[in-house]
C-alpha cells in the first residue's frame, strides 16, 4: 500500500500548453523546410503558396517555446515538494503522559505545499477485527477513519487520535505536520493507518503520497524517544 511520491496531474496551462506550442513551432519548422526544399513551379499550388513563417522565424519559435517547456521542468523541480515522515515514542500527546507512539508528516522541498485531499485506509489485527473493526474496502474521510477505530472499542483522544487535515491545509518546508498518536493499547488494535496525502505546489502540479503512520512503530514502548536535534 505504502507507496513512493508520484505526479498525479500536471498542470495544464504551464505544461501541456507549452508542449502544445512546441510542436506547433515544430510544425511550422518542417512546413518552412520543406517548402524551402521545393522546386520553385511547385510553391505556386496549394498548400505551399502559403507562406506562414520564414525558416529563421520558425527555428526561432522552437527555440522559444522548447527554452521555456525546459524551464518550466527546471523550475517544477525546484520547487516540488518531497513529502515524508517520521514517527516517535513521546510522553507529550498521550492522556496524563502516557506513552504514545506520534507520527509527523514534513516536506523536505523548498517550497511550501497546499494540500487538496488526505484520506485514510486501516487494516486491524486479529485482536481489532475480534473486537468488531473491519479493515477499509475504500479510502476514508477523517471522521469516517475515527468513527472505523472506535469500532474495535478505542476511544478517540484517550487511546488514539488523528489531527483533521484536508483541502487548503498548508504543507510548510520549515514545519513538520502533526498526524496523530496511537497508544501500546491502539496498536494492539490497529495494524496499519494508511494516509493518502495529496498537495499541490506553486506551478500547479498535484502530487501524491501514500504513508503509514504505524510502519517501523514501536509498539510496546518502555519509554520515550530522545528529543529530536
Amino acid at each position: 500500500m505504502e507507496t513512493a511520491q508520484r505526479v498525479i496531474r500536471r498542470s495544464g496551462l504551464f505544461s501541456r500548453l507549452l508542449f502544445v506550442l512546441w510542436c506547433l513551432a515544430l510544425l511550422l519548422l518542417i512546413y518552412s523546410l520543406v517548402r524551402q526544399n521545393l522546386p520553385g513551379g511547385a510553391t505556386r499550388s496549394w498548400p505551399w503558396r502559403l507562406q506562414l513563417l520564414d525558416l529563421q522565424s520558425a527555428v526561432a519559435a522552437v527555440l522559444a517555446t522548447g527554452g521555456a517547456s525546459l524551464a518550466r521542468e527546471q523550475y517544477a523541480r525546484t520547487v516540488k515538494p518531497l513529502i515524508g515522515y517520521f514517527g516517535r515514542v513521546t510522553t507529550e500527546h498521550g492522556p496524563h503522559g502516557q506513552l504514545a507512539w506520534v507520527c509527523h508528516l514534513f516536506n523536505g522541498g523548498q517550497e511550501s505545499a497546499v494540500m487538496t485531499d488526505v484520506s485514510y485506509w486501516i487494516t486491524y489485527t486479529d485482536a481489532g477485527r475480534d473486537s468488531g473493526a473491519a479493515d477499509s474496502s475504500a479510502w476514508l474521510t477523517h471522521s469516517a477513519a475515527v468513527a472505523s477505530i472506535e469500532k474495535s472499542g478505542l476511544v478517540n483522544r484517550v487511546d488514539f487520535a488523528l489531527t483533521a487535515s484536508g483541502a487548503g491545509h498548508p504543507l510548510s518546508a520549515q514545519t513538520p505536520r502533526y498526524m496523530g498518536w496511537f497508544t501500546e493499547k491502539a496498536m494492539r488494535e490497529v495494524d496499519n493507518v494508511f494516509v493518502r496525502v495529496r498537495v499541490l505546489d506553486r506551478v500547479g502540479d498535484a502530487h501524491e503520497r501514500v504513508i503509514n503512520l504505524l510502519k517501523s512503530a514501536n509498539r510496546s514502548p518502555s519509554h520515550p524517544d530522545p528529543p529530536l536535534l
